[in-house]
């Protein structure tokens, strides 16, 4: 008997032993292009995990060492397998050239639950056709630009203002990136529901939703960083179910898909603009120059809002903004996947079982895109010779995406950026908290945030 399992264990760890031989063999066959070392067991993740805390200036300087494409392939047995890029023919190919060919994908949707099954998540080209011409019609109807000048001119002066004025007479420190969130999440949701829940206002209460959108940016960005089966069983832990019917899931959906775009996306420009701008005074100085120059003085003892036509004009402004958005994308990465199989101009072969990551923050740091000074906060970059901004391919120029589905709301950010910042410039100066700027380190979820909020000081500009 003893003999028998002997013989038994032996041919058992003989197969086990080929299997896994011919696994390691089939993924190094697979891998052409690896971005790290393939442990056993572990797969490349050893080396994604110790560098967590700066995944993406890691990933940019690897994936631009590495020619801007590269494999990645994860633990064993898990189908985390990547192929990522930074390579602007790359994203003209997936966006706009072949856009028909590539998808979110099932496990897009499956990861992305949240957004349910409108316009940001569906695959479904008609829906998402239909969706895109309803929110265009919107947005172009000349009732809406009003009210999404009055609405911004409102909260600005009214709540946004106020509570820096209290910070300045107080003396307090404030951490300026909340002041944008709680700004975007009031601002959204008196677009989207008529409603203003005033989380912008002294005292700054605790409103559970706009909390709650902190928590499912964080949670999204883990379910990609581990195994889905290990966010399925903490899901399948907190199981809680409740009818609902397909009229309020497609009102939930849309809601919460503009609320995402408009919120925190919006407030990531900001709280990185502010930090930039605090670390180059020039570049401030600038700025103001440019608005005094087109509004004349400043009345520093009344608020005077600038208008959509208004802020048009500041173009130094603009490219600042570029600049910020370049280096710092709000959505630092997006994934896709081909339903055909399909040759990148990188020469990569991709079939329906490729994920493809595109690191929107890499391409804002890649030589081959930007030059040798890439790293460097150069709003001129963005001015031309006749004092214009330079256009630069949407391809290039990622940070709103590319080709059909650049987002709708790009002009709309602009605008509602450039009438902040520029009442905030025209009244207070903004500086960053001594020894913060150590702290300054992006958050781990899929909106570019500040880990740490951003901790400044708020002074009266003289008259």
């Amino acid at each position: 008997m003893a003999m028998l399992f002997f013989y038994a264990a032996t041919i058992a760890s003989i197969i086990i032993t080929i299997l896994l031989v011919l696994h390691v063999l089939d993924r190094k066959r697979s891998c052409k292009d690896p971005l790290f070392i393939d442990w056993p067991l572990f797969g490349m993740s050893l080396q994604l995990l110790y560098n967590l805390s700066q995944i993406h200036d890691f990933l940019a300087n690897v994936l631009n060492r590495k020619g801007g494409t590269a494999e990645f392939m994860g633990p064993w047995f898990t189908n985390m397998n990547f192929l990522l890029s930074t390579d602007p023919m790359n994203a003209h190919h997936v966006f706009s050239k072949n856009f028909e060919n590539y998808v979110n994908g099932p496990e897009f949707r499956d990861v992305f639950d949240v957004f349910g099954d409108a316009i940001i998540a569906t695959d479904d080209l008609e829906k998402w056709r239909y969706m895109k011409s309803l929110f265009l019609s919107l947005i172009k109807h000349k009732g809406f630009d009003i009210f999404f000048e009055k609405t911004i001119q409102n909260k600005v002066k009214n709540s946004f203002l106020p509570v820096l004025d209290h910070a300045w007479l107080q003396g307090t420190v404030l951490d300026l990136q909340d002041v944008f969130c709680r700004f975007t999440f009031d601002n959204t949701s008196l677009m989207v529901l008529g409603f203003d829940p005033k989380s912008l206002s002294l005292g700054f209460p605790t409103v559970e939703a706009e909390k709650a959108f902190d928590d499912i940016e964080k949670c999204l960005f883990y379910r990609q960083m581990v195994p889905k089966s290990v966010w399925k069983f903490q899901k399948w832990l907190q199981i809680a179910t409740r009818y609902e019917s397909l009229d309020a899931k497609l009102l939930r959906d849309y809601g919460f898909n503009f609320f995402a775009a408009g919120r925190d996306t919006i407030a990531s420009v900001l709280t990185w603009f502010f930090w930039l701008v605090a670390s180059h005074p020039a570049v401030e100085a600038k700025i103001l120059e440019e608005i005094e120059k087109v509004f004349g003085a400043v009345d520093r003892g009344n608020y005077k809002i600038l208008s959509t036509e208004d802020v048009k004009k500041l173009v130094y402004l603009h490219g600042a903004l570029c600049e910020v958005l370049r280096l710092f994308p709000p959505i630092p990465m997006e994934r896709k996947k081909p339903i055909k199989a399909d040759i990148l101009p990188s020469g990569h072969v991709v079939d329906s079982n490729t994920n493809i990551v595109f690191s929107f923050y890499g391409m804002g740091r890649s030589e081959e895109i930007w030059g040798k000074d890439c790293l460097e906060f150069k709003p001129e970059r963005w001015i031309n010779e006749k004092g214009g901004i330079v256009h630069v391919p949407s391809y290039k120029f990622i940070s709103f995406n590319a080709g059909a589905r650049t987002c709708l709301g790009k002009d709309m950010s602009f605008i509602q950026i450039k009438i902040v910042t520029s009442a905030i410039f025209q009244n207070y100066r903004v500086r960053i908290v001594k020894d913060h700027s150590d702290e300054v380190t992006p958050s781990l979820s899929i909106i570019l945030l500040m880990k740490h909020g951003l901790k400044v000081k708020i002074t009266k500009r003289q008259v």
